[in-house]
């Protein structure tokens, strides 16, 4: 479905709100590489450790901590990257287009339950560039979730902007020819 098919249903276009994919792809590049290489450099440690109780124990368990954890968590951005590739929300008068790999669903304000779990700012190192500085779910009246986070341009105007319209009734006005 076309922005301008959605816009006749839902009235005008407001803005648009890009999830940014490939910056989720990076960083689950970035997580892969550090855990084949914490494997590769813990496998051959834990191998040489075998017998000794000196510090070579300990230094495998975190290599190999390391690699787990780094392959576990970039398996994961991968996937979340994949399955929300080409992300985008779409702003209107009348509620929002979720855009996700050419295909465009309709959601129209009525059908928004609620802002559900906002997560505030997370004050750890490195928590905007690895998506964990701020996310919310949109909870629909079909009991589907749809998760947006830090990777989803100005999230928190989103989230402020579907609250006003789903529990304020302060709809966004959006450009152009009305319907």
């Amino acid at each position: 479905m076309r922005r301008t098919e959605a816009a006749r249903e839902l009235g005008g276009f407001v803005r648009e709100h890009r999830t940014d994919g490939s910056r989720r792809l990076r960083l689950a590049a970035a997580l892969l590489v550090t855990g084949v290489i914490g494997l590769a450099l813990g496998v051959p440690v834990a191998i040489a450790s075998v017998g000794t109780t000196d510090g070579a124990p300990e230094l495998a368990g975190l290599l190999l901590g390391v690699g787990l954890i780094g392959l576990g968590l970039g398996i994961w951005r991968l996937m979340q990257a994949l399955r929300t590739r080409e992300q985008c929300f779409d702003v209107h008068e009348r509620g929002l287009t979720h855009r996700v790999a050419g295909t465009a669903t309709l959601i129209p304000w009525a059908d928004i339950e609620r802002i559900g779990a906002a997560s505030a700012e997370d004050g750890r190192p490195l928590a905007e560039a690895r998506g964990m500085g701020f996310g919310f779910s949109i909870e629909l009246s079909d009991a589907r979730r749809i998760r947006v986070d830090t990777f989803t341009e100005d999230a928190r105007e989103l989230a402020a902007t579907i609250h006003r319209a789903v529990s304020l009734g302060e709809f966004p006005q959006g450009r152009g020819r009305r319907p």
